[in-house]
């Protein structure tokens, strides 16, 4: 389910921040079903990014403090075609476990965008207007999800309506959309008859 209101820390980037940026490739090792090794995709979100752009406009601000597995930033700020270059959906799922509830760009590449809404990853906002340099890395920001707004230090943002994707996040992701549109079943307990059948029949 989403969030009604994200309250938390900004990071800021640029434009055509890329998935080896987002989690570089030397890092795909580790298995996103064991819990141990998974948070290791928190420890390396953002590892890739350069130090001229990361936490602009001022360089290098880490995402994850060193040793940790968790971001003190719980919403992106970002320009143009943030989640560029490869399909693999450890881009998004690496900002989820380090933290991230949004992320606002101007746009999306689209293939990041979907893997985004078919995972329920985070809520993948667009900016009505560029926030780059609007908004510092660290400003304390709030997301209105209902009003579809930004606030900073009194000063609303808005941002553009999720469209038909709002419904697959509130579900949770994807499936768990179809599950309750009925457009895939429903899984059942183990031992629950099935429909048209009693128990031992």
């Amino acid at each position: 389910m989403m969030e009604t209101h994200i309250v938390g820390k900004a990071y800021v980037l640029g434009d055509n921040v890329d998935t080896d940026q987002i989690i570089p490739a030397r890092h795909l090792v580790y298995s996103l079903s064991d819990p141990e090794e998974k948070k290791r995709y928190g420890q390396y979100a953002l590892s890739g990014v350069p130090d001229a752009v990361a936490g602009l406009p001022g360089g290098r601000v880490p995402f994850i403090p060193e040793g940790e597995f968790r971001s003190p930033f719980k919403v992106i700020i970002a320009g143009k075609n943030f989640g560029c270059g490869s399909s693999r959906e450890h881009a998004p799922a690496c900002l989820q476990i380090a933290g991230v509830a949004a992320v606002i760009a101007e746009s999306y590449a689209r293939i990041f965008y979907r893997n985004v809404v078919d995972g329920g990853f985070f809520i993948p906002f667009e900016a009505a207007d560029s926030l780059v340099g609007k908004l510092c890395t660290g400003d304390e920001v709030t997301i209105d999800v209902a009003s579809k707004t930004v606030t900073h230090a009194g000063t609303i943002y808005a941002l553009r309506p999720l469209g038909d994707v709002e419904t697959i996040l509130e579900a949770g992701d994807v499936f768990a959309y179809a599950r309750q549109s009925g457009l895939i079943p429903t899984p059942q307990p183990v031992g629950t008859p099935t429909a048209g059948r009693t128990a031992g029949s």
